[in-house]
């Protein structure tokens, strides 16, 4: 029988975003693999993040394109982002807190193409005059996959119900990143 390597992939990932320190025997089992099976196509632990990683930077970048950042208003760019990344959110709230992914030389290029997007429509929206110029394009971007991780988790223990996500984190978000004028 052959394995789809994505549904592996997707089982881990829904597993991990609920228990980021279960073993590769629950992942086995999430995925209705056994762990051989599931060591056949992932060496370790390590090697099961870092095709995580892999399938977080595609969903991020589906997510960038189908946003269509450059079109509008940087706001309303940014409410499509949020809206469409929302599905793998979990995902990449998992993923934020996995430090190795970030450290060191070999840390995934999709990392930083993700990065020089976003901070290119906060600059823009900044060039514009709809976000304040006083916090750095790289600090709006972090601050934002922040909060969409933050919302991640509070969906995940129902503190958050899934219909309120986008508006939750673009509300707290363009509150605090919005440039209010002068009085």
């Amino acid at each position: 029988m052959a394995v789809d390597r994505d549904h592996v992939l997707r089982s881990a990932a829904a597993l991990l975003t609920r228990k980021s320190t279960a073993t590769m025997d629950e992942v086995a089992r999430a995925a209705g693999i056994s762990r051989a099976t599931l060591h056949r196509h992932f060496a370790g632990r390590d090697a099961l993040v870092r095709a995580l990683e892999t399938l977080g930077i595609e969903e991020c970048e589906a997510a960038l394109a189908a946003a269509r950042l450059d079109d509008g208003p940087a706001r309303d760019a940014l409410r499509r982002f949020v809206t469409e990344i929302e599905p793998a959110a979990a995902l990449l709230a998992f993923l934020y807190s996995e430090n190795q992914l970030y450290e060191g030389e070999e840390q995934n290029a999709g990392w930083a193409r993700i990065d020089a997007r976003m901070a290119a429509l906060f600059r823009r929206g900044q060039s514009a005059g709809e976000f304040r110029i006083d916090l750095t394009p790289a600090w709006l971007t972090d601050a934002l996959y922040g909060l969409l991780a933050s919302g991640a988790w509070a969906m995940a223990e129902g503190r958050l119900a899934p219909k309120d996500y986008r508006y939750m984190i673009v509300e707290m978000f363009l509150g605090g990143a919005l440039r209010r004028e002068e009085s």
